[in-house]
């Protein structure tokens, strides 16, 4: 074959990122026994308790390892991306009408005592195809029509599992920008999602002055990076928002008294400064043909319409619980006892673990119960309570090891589709991590997401395995020959 040999398994495979892999899995394991550690502790390998469990679906994971690595054509994988993206799609639509509610949720498939989640599938399922669409030689990201395929690709799944009210399941699909951004999708894009966050949490937690004061804030700083100068007409901006900014106190000020100020709400005037400058930089974008006032003014447009439709979408589409775990998380209602129970509880388990932790089995939130769901979503504060700082710190390393070796691979690869599948994988990890840690330590809301291979559950521990061990096949076959 030229200058190309066959390498052994030694060297085809990236032998440190299986080790991270096992490792977690062994410190999950180890953890989920503490979890449900009582005064008079079973073994671990207990098969009436989850820790046992656990042990049977970590077998059969490595075995779907084994499978994927050396008895599947890694070429399957990418033939195969359409049609099981849509078997799996019938499965999570079929699911929201035959499953039992659980929670709130219809996600569950459930086959006497075992249970299967088709949400946690669908995430390796779009990960395929969207590499197998992106890899493609005709495709541009910055095309339109492009750009409306790969966007249906993860926005039906993620509306569909959005409908079985698994919000935490439908927001790592949010890590597939990261995935464009790398394949050319503007961070524009990127920058409008974390603004538009920004402004529903202000309007909620402040009101919509505030949050239209920092949306005209935003417009102005953007435009001028967009432009490339500061000018004076940039100081006039900002000195006229400092103005709008001053009017709610001045409307305070004279409000006992006659007035023209007195009688105009300070909203309708910021509004119609926000109306002037729409006009004036839709005209000279098209006037002048620059493109980012054209954007600008239509940020603009959206972000107002995103303040004003705010309340409707907190009070008419949230659910119940979900308002009221974000109203805990921004502190707009305390509920210690109630949707606030686990994260105080996890935070006090966390905190009490100091530097070294208490030791294993000896903490004492994990053995009296006090954390709901501690095998599963909370699992994080079972480590951080028994292990300390220091045992958060090594997992949260092994996490970051994790993910920066599959990027790593990813970039050194010579396939685009295995490039491109790697950042996936990458993304749906962080995404998990993110969320359930910051859940855990009361930054994100509860909504429900389990820890990649430390929290208890066969679908989730099957799903990461064969997201992570496919990436690895496909890595390998390239490795194999040089």
């Amino acid at each position: 074959m030229g200058n190309f040999s066959d390498r052994g398994v030694k060297q085809s495979i990236d032998w440190k990122l299986v080790v991270s892999y096992l490792l977690l899995i062994v410190i999950g394991w180890i953890n989920i026994y503490a979890s449900i550690h009582s005064a008079e502790p079973s073994s671990i390998f207990d098969f009436n308790f989850r820790s046992g469990k656990q042990f049977v679906w970590i077998l059969t994971a490595m075995g779907l390892a084994l499978v994927i690595l050396f008895a599947i054509n890694p070429g399957f994988w990418r033939s195969a991306a359409l049609p099981m993206y849509l078997f799996v799609l019938v499965l999570l639509v079929v699911v929201i009408f035959v499953s039992k509610d659980v929670k709130g949720s219809h996600s569950w498939f459930e086959f006497g005592p075992v249970k299967f989640q088709p949400a946690e599938i669908s995430k390796i399922t779009t990960s395929l195809l969207l590499a197998s669409l992106l890899s493609q030689t005709n495709f541009k990201i910055t095309r339109l029509k492009d750009f409306l395929m790969a966007a249906i690709v993860i926005g039906v799944p993620m509306l569909v599992i959005l409908a079985e009210s698994e919000t935490g399941s439908a927001l790592v699909y949010v890590g597939f920008l990261f995935v464009m951004y790398r394949e050319g999708f503007s961070g524009w894009w990127i920058f409008s999602i974390i603004i538009a966050i920004i402004l529903f949490i202000l309007t909620l937690t402040a009101s919509p002055y505030v949050s239209a004061l920092a949306l005209f804030g935003v417009i102005v700083v953007t435009g001028a990076v967009g432009s490339g100068q500061l000018d004076h007409r940039f100081w006039i901006n900002v000195a006229v928002l400092a103005i709008l900014g001053l009017l709610p106190w001045l409307s305070g000020k004279v409000s006992g008294t006659e007035g023209v100020l007195a009688k105009i709400k300070p909203m309708y005037i910021l509004l119609g400064f926000g109306l002037v400058s729409l006009i004036l930089m839709l005209v000279k974008g098209y006037k002048e043909r620059k493109r980012h006032l054209t954007l600008a003014s239509l940020g603009l447009l959206a972000g107002i319409t995103l303040i004003f439709s705010t309340e409707f979408i907190f009070n008419n589409i949230l659910q119940d619980h979900q308002r009221k775990r974000i109203e805990v998380l921004l502190g707009m209602k305390e509920d210690p006892t109630g949707v606030g129970y686990n994260v105080a509880q996890s935070m006090i388990a966390i905190g009490s673990g100091g530097l070294k932790g208490k030791g294993f089995l000896n903490g004492t939130q994990t053995t009296f119960g006090f954390v709901p769901e501690q095998s599963t979503d909370f699992i994080f504060c079972t480590v951080g309570e028994e292990w300390g700082f220091l045992g958060c710190l090594v997992v949260i390393l092994l996490y970051v090891f994790m993910i920066w070796r599959i990027i790593v691979d990813a970039e050194k690869s010579r396939e685009a589709f295995t490039r491109i599948y790697g950042y996936c994988v990458a993304s749906c990890i962080f995404m998990h991590l993110f969320i359930n840690i910051g859940m855990t330590i009361g930054l994100m809301p509860v909504i429900g997401i389990p820890l990649p291979l430390l929290s208890y559950g066969g679908s989730s521990l099957w799903a990461f395995t064969i997201l992570i061990f496919i990436f690895i096949a496909l890595y390998r076959q390239e490795k194999k020959y040089y």
